[in-house]
């Protein structure tokens, strides 16, 4: 069983359907999958945004689960072997055929429903800090959607790292969550200029990082709230795609950086998943950052919670289970 759209649109075009058993290939091993993580990227496919690989789609990006069966050439797994996996869409089913490749082992201290909400997220929490701008201590760090699934991990890591992080969210409902998960201030948007309020706060200095996953509507005050030579890292687009960007607005606001990185080209190789899996598995068995999973809803209910994710009413991680 599992989640297809025939056509893009909204969540209505959502259907739960008897979906065919794929044999198995050289390398690839079954999955019975048990939980499964919600992203704005499955609304991007869902809705057209970006293209599709087939037709019709299977969303999702990230899911745990069971090894149930292994093909031809696979020796690092075994049947009964707990392991996630983060791939563009395919993941809103109950049993899968993924690359053995793909697939990270879980700690027996890492529950599924965590597993699941962190192998897009966390990963990309984890590149973005280390990798796309590698944040040191005593940088000031802006974040949008700070109490969201990436959100919440960004602001733990980043007040590990020694780092000042400054947060925005939507609603005063959310201020609370972002305050207790790493961010030293809290804006909410929806009554403030966040650009101003971040200058008073870095006494006009500004930032050293803007992490932006909210696009359209906010790509034009990240750019404001840099330092010179700052960076803004563009992660996502909830709010629409920034259509009217210009390399000029770099240069007019102080010899400034641009990156519009995607998680999937940071863990390209078997060995760069495995070093950035193991170094989050590792802060999170530490507790030094802890995922947050706001909702969990069945499988057969992903438009539901499509439609909760584009309201931004969630706080925190989705995650679909599959019983």
């Amino acid at each position: 069983m599992g989640i297809i759209t025939r056509a893009a649109g909204g969540p209505e075009t959502l259907e739960w359907v008897a979906l065919d058993g794929a044999a198995l290939g050289y390398g690839e091993v079954r999955l019975r999958q048990v939980a499964i993580g919600v992203n704005f990227i499955d609304t991007y496919y869902r809705s057209g945004v970006y293209p599709w690989p087939s037709s019709p789609l299977i969303p999702g990006a990230e899911a745990a689960g069971v090894v149930e069966e292994l093909g031809a050439g696979v020796t690092n797994l075994a049947v009964g072997d707990r392991v996630a996996y983060t791939l563009p869409v395919g993941a809103y089913r109950t049993r899968r055929v993924v690359p053995a490749d793909r697939l990270v082992k879980l700690p027996d201290s890492i529950a599924f429903d965590i597993a699941a909400s962190i192998m897009l997220k966390g990963l990309t929490a984890q590149f973005l800090v280390t990798s796309c701008y590698p944040v040191k201590a005593g940088d000031t760090v802006l974040v949008h959607a700070a109490a969201g699934g990436v959100g919440l991990l960004l602001g733990q890591w980043l007040k590990a790292k020694g780092a000042t992080a400054i947060g925005t969210v939507g609603s005063a409902a959310k201020v609370a969550s972002a305050e207790a998960n790493g961010y030293a201030h809290v804006i909410d948007n929806s009554r403030e200029d966040f650009a101003a309020r971040v200058r008073k706060i870095t006494d006009s200095a500004g930032c050293d990082v803007v992490y932006d996953s909210v696009g359209k509507d906010t790509w034009c005050g990240s750019l404001r709230t840099l330092r010179p030579r700052g960076m803004l890292v563009s992660f996502g687009q909830s709010s629409g795609m920034i259509t009217d960007f210009k390399l000029s607005d770099l240069a007019a606001g102080g010899s400034l950086y641009a990156s519009r990185p995607i998680l999937f080209d940071y863990i390209k190789t078997r060995d760069e998943l495995q070093l950035r899996a193991a170094d989050l598995f590792a802060r999170i068995g530490a507790g030094e950052v802890q995922a947050h999973v706001g909702k969990r809803l069945p499988l057969r209910d992903a438009a539901d919670a499509h439609r909760a994710l584009a309201s931004r009413r969630t706080i925190g991680a989705t995650v679909l289970l599959t019983s």
